[in-house]
């Protein structure tokens, strides 16, 4: 069965409801040629290791909060914080307590 992406002009729910964070499951939210969105569950003390992606991305932390070690700096994004990277940045991720993100990545053509 194939992921429903959002439709142009869909409202999308990011919080889904009082036990949201016991679910720790990622969704790609809407997903273009140009870029994808995704809304990223992260739990306490599991880390998300090195990675890079092609395209710039944002990260915006909506609970929690999350650590992201990218140019040699760990940079600690709290709930209405966001983070930009450069597309190709080894970066990796880790929550300090449970957390919930929108992820931003533009897709290169």
């Amino acid at each position: 069965m194939a992921l429903q992406h959002a439709a142009s002009g869909e409202l999308i729910p990011l919080k889904r409801g009082d036990d949201d964070i016991a679910h720790f499951t990622s969704v790609a939210l809407a997903k273009t040629e140009n870029m994808e969105l995704i809304r990223l569950v992260l739990p306490r003390d599991r880390d998300m290791p090195v990675h890079k992606v092609d395209g710039e991305i944002t990260l915006l932390c909506l609970q929690g909060e999350i650590v992201c070690d990218a140019y040699g700096n760990s940079t600690l994004l709290r709930p209405g914080e966001m983070l930009y990277l450069l597309g190709g940045v080894p970066h990796g991720l880790r929550a300090n307590e449970d957390a919930v993100a929108l992820l931003t990545i533009l897709l290169k053509p």
